[in-house]
C-alpha cells in the first residue's frame, strides 16, 4: 500500500478533475467516489484514483485553498523504457495545456533536451521532462516541492528532517546552487531527490520573489495502520497547533499532511450512510485522529 498519498484541494470540481486526469495520464483509473453530508463546506465529495498506477485522492470543499507552483509534480519520459517517450510528452502537454498556462515552455534546457512545466485548466502544476536516467529507475509521476520565502534555503533542512521521521527512505541525487547564481545562495538546493517510505520526491529552493508558498491545495496523507503511528507523525510533524483540524497539519515549513487511520477510509468506503455520517460528525470535532473514538463512532456506541 502507498503510505505517502498526494492529496488535491478543489472548490467543486474534483470529480471532473479525476476524469480528466485519468484520461491524460497511462495506467490510470477512478478507484471510488463517496460524498460526505453536513461538513462545513457543506456535501463534499471525495474521490480516490490512480494515475500512472500511483495513488492519489481530490476533494471538492469548497473556494478555500488554490493550487500554486510550490507543490508540482515531475512526469518522467524515460526513452529506455520508451521508445516514444518524446512523442508522448508532446501529446500529454498539449491535453495539459488545453485552458492552462505554460510557466516554462516545452523547450531545451541544460537539463534536458525536452521539458516543459505547465500549469493546468485547475491550476495545478505538472513537469514533463525527457529523463536520461543514471543509477536507480525513478517512478513516472514525482511530487516536487519548491521552497520559496521565508522557506527559501531550507530545503536540505526539510529533507533531513523527512528523511528521519519516514523509515525506508534515503537521499538521492542533490545538485547546488554555486556562485554567481544570485539570489539563490550557494550551496542551497538547486534539485534534490529522496525517498521517503518507498516514494520518491523532489525539492528544490528559489529565492526569487514569488507570491505563493505552501498551502493546503495540495497536502500529504500519511496512511496509519494504529494510533501509535498516528500519534508518532503528528508529533514528529505538527509545528503549527493553530493549523491542526481534523487530521491536518503543518510542518516547520509551512507544507501541510494529513495524519488519517486506513482503518477509517475502510469504514467510510464500507460504512452504511448512518455509519458514515456519525464517523464524520466524530473527525470533524477533532484534531488529532482518536482511532478508539472513530470505531466507536462506526459501530454506534
Amino acid at each position: 500500500m502507498q503510505i505517502i498519498i498526494p492529496h488535491l484541494w478543489f472548490d467543486q470540481e474534483a470529480r471532473e478533475a479525476a476524469e480528466f486526469y485519468t484520461s491524460v495520464f497511462p495506467d490510470s483509473r477512478i478507484t471510488h467516489t463517496s460524498t460526505l453530508h453536513d461538513t462545513p463546506s457543506g456535501d463534499t465529495d471525495i474521490v480516490s484514483f490512480e494515475l500512472g498506477g500511483q495513488s492519489f485522492m481530490a476533494i471538492s470543499a469548497g473556494p478555500l485553498f488554490k493550487f500554486n507552483p510550490s507543490v508540482s509534480f515531475f512526469v518522467n519520459f524515460d526513452p529506455s523504457r520508451d521508445p516514444n517517450a518524446r512523442q508522448n510528452l508532446d501529446v500529454m502537454w498539449d491535453k495539459l495545456s488545453q485552458g492552462g498556462t505554460a510557466l516554462m515552455p516545452l523547450q531545451e534546457y541544460p537539463f534536458s533536451k525536452h521539458y516543459g512545466w505547465i500549469q493546468d485548466r485547475y491550476g495545478l502544476s505538472w513537469q514533463l521532462i525527457l529523463t536520461e536516467p543514471e543509477g536507480e529507475e525513478r517512478p513516472f509521476i514525482v511530487p516536487s516541492l519548491m521552497f520559496v520565502g521565508a522557506v527559501a534555503g531550507r530545503a536540505e533542512e526539510a529533507i533531513n528532517l523527512y528523511l528521519s521521521v519516514f523509515n525506508n527512505s534515503k537521499m538521492g541525487a542533490i545538485h547546488r546552487y554555486g556562485p554567481g547564481q544570485e539570489p539563490d545562495q550557494e550551496g542551497t538546493v538547486m534539485f534534490a531527490d529522496f525517498m521517503l517510505a518507498g516514494q520518491w520526491f523532489a525539492a528544490m529552493d528559489s529565492a526569487y520573489p514569488h507570491e505563493f508558498a505552501f498551502n493546503e491545495a495540495i497536502s500529504l496523507l500519511v496512511n496509519c495502520d494504529n494510533q501509535q503511528e498516528i500519534d508518532y507523525f503528528w508529533g514528529k510533524l505538527s509545528a503549527v497547533p493553530e493549523a491542526e483540524v481534523c487530521g491536518w497539519l503543518k510542518d516547520r515549513f509551512g507544507l501541510s499532511w494529513q495524519v488519517s487511520p486506513v482503518a477509517m477510509d475502510e469504514m467510510m468506503r464500507a460504512g452504511s450512510p448512518e455509519q458514515i455520517a456519525r464517523v464524520t460528525q466524530a473527525f470533524l470535532q477533532m484534531k488529532k485522529f482518536d482511532l478508539a473514538e472513530l470505531k466507536k463512532a462506526y459501530a454506534g456506541s
